[in-house]
């Protein structure tokens, strides 16, 4: 399935835990075929690291902080434009493919 929403747009988190709730972020990264996207600041899980040397160099042992991937369908993206997380529909012509916002319609791309 294609996906709508790419790496460095602004998104709002429209469900999941109560302390991401209605958080808005840019995307980091996308993985289309797991269908889940990572959003700076939302999704914050800690890694207990321990100290570990792989050819000369060392990584210090502690505590990460990590965004963990969303499932995409929890996520809206927000229009550049009208500011609002809005529904994205794709029009294509001799241009090609441009996403386009469903409440201003503007385009996004």
């Amino acid at each position: 399935m294609k996906v709508k929403i790419r790496k460095g747009d602004t998104v709002v988190v429209i469900s999941g835990s109560l302390e991401d709730k209605e958080k808005r972020g840019e995307v980091i990264n996308v993985l289309p075929d797991e269908h889940r996207v990572v959003v700076q600041g939302v999704n914050l899980r800690t890694k207990h690291q321990r100290q570990v040397q792989t050819q000369g160099r060392t990584i210090n042992p502690g505590r990460i902080k990590f965004e963990a991937p969303v499932d995409i369908s929890n996520v809206m993206l927000v229009c550049p434009h009208c500011n609002q997380p809005t529904r994205v529909r794709v029009q294509r012509d001799e241009e090609g493919a441009r996403r386009v916002c469903k409440k201003c319609q503007a385009v996004i791309d």
